[in-house]
């Protein structure tokens, strides 16, 4: 596996990444009861409600998933600036942790839009980055 050494941040950041959508998943279920459920299972949308916020931090998470890890390995494949991969990836963990922080505990939502943003943008860096090296 040396040559994928240099991208080991990368490397870690998906694996980070792994765990905390998996530790999402979980914090989704937590606090639902039949009063707060809809006629799906999940959670009436009320933002006041801490189980309706986990339950979207987890969706969120779900959603960015395949654009972070798609555009993650297509540079690490294209061999893209190992900096770059590992710093935008690094970055773009950091920034879910702490939306998912912000998304959960609080009700504040330009920080979670802050937080979101510098994801999204970590991620369109990486497709760029993975599409500079490819051409």
């Amino acid at each position: 596996m040396d040559a994928f050494a240099a991208y080991n941040h990368a490397l870690l950041a998906l694996a980070i990444w792994a765990l905390l959508s998996i530790v999402l998943s979980g914090l989704s279920t937590v606090g639902r009861t039949p009063e707060n459920r809809s006629d799906c299972g999940k959670p009436i949308r009320d933002y006041a409600s801490v189980s309706y916020r986990r339950e979207r931090a987890f969706a969120n998470a779900v959603e960015v998933s395949g654009p972070f890890i798609a555009a993650t390995l297509a540079a690490i494949l294209a061999g893209a600036s190992p900096f770059m991969v590992n710093l935008l990836a690094s970055v773009f963990v950091v920034s879910r942790i702490a939306m998912a922080v912000v998304h959960i505990r609080t009700e504040n939502q330009p920080l979670r839009s802050i937080t979101f943003l510098i994801g999204w943008v970590c991620m369109i860096g990486l497709a760029i980055t993975a599409i500079g090296a490819v051409l």
